[in-house]
């Protein structure tokens, strides 16, 4: 059996940033590891010494793409005093400003159909999406910015109607362009929060 080969020049996350880049370029089902290999500089045996197998290889690119797209997010928002403008910023992601990425999320979609184990993953990222809208509902209320909506109900409501518009976008919907995103979601905010967001944002 032939060594191993040395991979001090390769690193996990390389590999997984490489898997969502050819992910997004050809899709779930076409994408090879060689291509992913390419992408990264290395060689299809250097992937595969890092990841058991093309699936798992895939399935955690599709995660760890999804769960650094959180840990921006939050750290983002962190930075940002107003509720109004945190909302404004959760908006504004989804409609093609910053790194939420449409295309990955419905291959992720897609696979958690009839994968068990990615459905787990799917619920905790779409249960983290939520919780993200409404610890910012949460804020504004207690900041006298929003009224009194109920924030994991806001929370599923804004979330369903920001992923469906997104996957338009990704689908170079002619209707459905990034400002119309904007101005959508916001009037829908607006209606469930009593509060202006529209007024000076930008579309």
């Amino acid at each position: 059996m032939s060594p191993r080969p040395r991979l001090d020049h390769v690193r996990r996350p390389e590999l997984l940033a490489a898997a969502a880049s050819v992910i997004r370029r050809r899709g779930l089902e076409h994408a090879r590891v060689a291509d992913i290999a390419g992408e990264a500089g290395t060689s299809a045996p250097s992937v595969l010494y890092y990841f058991a197998s093309k699936a798992e290889l895939l399935t955690e690119a599709l995660t760890s793409a999804e769960e650094r797209f959180y840990e921006d997010l939050a750290l983002e928002l962190d930075q940002i005093e107003s509720a109004r403008d945190r909302m404004l910023r959760i908006v504004a992601t989804c409609a093609g400003e910053g790194d939420y990425d449409a295309a990955l999320w419905m291959e992720l979609w897609a696979r958690a159909l009839r994968d068990p184990e990615l459905e787990v993953t799917r619920a905790e990222l779409d249960g983290r999406w939520r919780r993200t809208i409404a610890e910012v509902v949460r804020y504004g209320q207690e900041r006298g910015e929003f009224g009194p909506a109920d924030p994991a109900e806001f929370a599923v409501l804004l979330a369903s109607l920001l992923d469906g518009l997104s996957v338009q976008i990704a689908l170079r919907d002619k209707e459905v362009t990034p400002d119309r995103v904007r101005e959508l979601a916001l009037k829908l905010a607006e209606r469930e929060l009593g509060c202006e967001l529209l007024e000076g944002a930008r579309l």
